[in-house]
């Protein structure tokens, strides 16, 4: 059996988690993508497949606010920011999507900003 390259790995990772993991319109996914450069949330209600919240990096605002993009500070920054338009559209709790990633770093940083912001997981 040949071996999986890290990306093939990842993703048959999040699919193995996304069987257990799913949005539901009381308690939405939290979906984090993480790139070199950049991390994108969104919050995703799976029953009907439409987003309902997003932040991420490479939004002009947030980008200007934070300098760095690709550290756990700005990881942080993407939680709390989340948290409060998630807050703002009346969602409080939700279920925590770290795409395939392990839960350290910058996946750990948006959780903890997102907690801070006032989602409970």
């Amino acid at each position: 059996m040949a071996k999986l390259s890290r990306r093939e790995a990842r993703k048959v990772r999040h699919q193995r988690l996304r069987q257990r993991v799913i949005g539901t319109p009381e308690r939405p996914r939290l979906n984090v993508y993480r790139s070199l450069n950049h991390i994108h949330a969104q919050i995703i209600d799976d029953s009907i497949g439409h987003t309902l919240v997003s932040a991420s990096s490479v939004e002009p605002e947030l980008r200007a606010k934070l300098g760095s993009t690709g550290n756990k500070e700005a990881a942080k920054e993407i939680g709390r920011v989340i948290a409060e338009r998630a807050i703002e559209k009346g969602i409080k709790q939700v279920v925590f999507d770290r795409g395939g990633c392990i839960y350290h770093g910058r996946i750990a940083s948006l959780a903890d900003g997102a907690r801070e912001g006032g989602l409970e997981f």
